[in-house]
């Protein structure tokens, strides 16, 4: 499968299996060819790795608390040039980061300063590989990512699996380097992102959005099983008359942790509450029976998160037999039932530690507005974590153009993303 950067930029058209064979995808590739080869020369061998960001469709904060979940990978994606080194160095020159992210594959503690950095998702990637005595093969990667940080298509959980697709790539033999992860691999590699990005990165996440960029395609996800079961979902919005876009608002994520932290907290003290150690193992029969007690114990918060989550726990299963029926419009519908439940329940449409600044709630409003107006069909919903960030969409085919103008209009030009939901999970793409 490996070339030379040399012959990759002589024969562009010959790489075979791109997630999306077009000219742009091929001129990005070359241009990262040509920047690995200033750092590690054009006559080694080379490979190229693609992994997928996401889209979370249905069930918003049910992951951590082991429900489920309806999300796909999209086709913006983190793209790198490897080369194999001799020793267990993995030095990664990433497009838009000052300087060479550098982590030793012989050094894996977690380390207090690198919490919040890209090394310390590398690092204890690497971890993962180390403690499950798999081999850590060093590389010299040169990146770039469409997923961009703040997008809500999940950045952090894309490089992850970017990193554990190359090292579980570089640590198998040339014939048994699939173009398609196996299942344990999607598993084992989702798994790793997310160790990294809790115990090393300092970020509490749940498995969705690695499993989601490691496994590939529209999937529903039930975290209750050990492993998670997931099940591929067969539909085509645009087919059905639909763009599927994010709405990107302009608020920041910084200083954001806290809000993101005390979901999936506060939903597993009402658990503990209700004798079990996530909410999906206890009912909401229970918890109305004991509202009283509970809120006492846990506040008013709290119970209706438990709340959000049980109900929407339950709206993921109905929202997926809509697709299967192929009935779109009661998946629309469902779907901005979800997003009232995060505004009113779940509470993540903006931070109260800044309550004048609600760009999702405002963006949701002026979509759900526009599809009033038009007439049609239509939903939008907040999209991932919440607080600040981005809003999905589901926008009829025919007004595109006019959404997109008026969304434009108040958010700026390139607000709005259409997004290809990629059908590929992680892949070496190189011939």
């Amino acid at each position: 499968m490996g070339r030379t950067v040399r012959e990759l930029l002589e024969s562009p058209d010959e790489v075979a299996g791109l997630p999306k064979a077009d000219s742009d995808y091929r001129s990005r590739i070359a241009s990262l060819c040509e920047r690995h080869a200033e750092r590690c020369g054009a006559d080694g061998t080379v490979y190229i790795v693609s992994a997928p960001g996401r889209t979370e469709m249905a069930g918003n904060h049910t992951d951590h608390n082991h429900g489920r979940v309806l999300c796909s990978s999209v086709g913006l994606d983190t793209l790198g040039v490897i080369t194999a080194r001799d020793d267990t160095l993995i030095r990664i020159d990433s497009e838009g980061y000052d300087g060479v992210i550098e982590v030793d594959g012989s050094d894996l503690d977690a380390r207090d300063d690198e919490r919040g950095l890209p090394q310390a998702l590398v690092r204890g990637v690497a971890a993962a590989f180390s403690n499950a005595s798999r081999p850590i093969t060093g590389f010299d990667a040169t990146v770039s990512s469409e997923v961009a940080p703040g997008s809500g298509l999940s950045s952090s959980a894309s490089f992850e699996v970017f990193l554990g697709t190359a090292l579980a790539g570089l640590g198998t033999s040339e014939e048994g380097r699939s173009t398609k992860l196996n299942p344990d691999d999607v598993l084992f590699i989702a798994t790793a992102g997310q160790s990294a990005e809790n115990r090393y990165f300092g970020k509490p996440c749940g498995l969705m959005d690695q499993l989601a960029c490691a496994h590939g395609g529209i999937i529903s996800i039930n975290f209750s099983s050990d492993p998670p079961a997931i099940t591929p979902v067969d539909f085509d919005f645009s087919t059905a008359g639909y763009a599927v876009a994010v709405i990107d608002t302009g608020g920041s994520h910084a200083d954001l942790t806290d809000d993101y932290a005390s979901i999936p907290a506060e939903m597993k003290t009402v658990a503990a509450e209700l004798g079990g150690t996530h909410l999906a193992y206890c009912s909401k029969e229970a918890l109305l029976e004991r509202v009283p007690e509970i809120r006492q114990r846990c506040g008013d918060r709290a119970v209706v998160r438990a709340m959000h989550f049980f109900e929407d726990d339950a709206r993921v299963g109905a929202m997926i037999d809509a697709l299967e029926a192929g009935e779109a419009e009661r998946f629309l519908a469902l779907t901005n039932q979800s997003g009232d439940s995060s505004a009113i329940l779940l509470q993540n449409y903006y931070s109260t530690k800044l309550p004048t600044e609600q760009g999702i709630t405002l963006a949701v409003e002026l979509a759900r507005s526009f599809f009033e107006a038009h007439g049609v069909s239509g939903a939008a919903r907040v999209h991932g974590g919440g607080f600040a960030g981005t809003v999905q969409a589901y926008v009829p085919l025919g007004l595109w153009k006019e959404f997109v103008e008026a969304i434009e209009k108040v958010f700026g030009a390139g607000a709005v993303t259409r997004l290809r939901l990629r059908p590929e999970g992680p892949r070496f793409v190189t011939p």
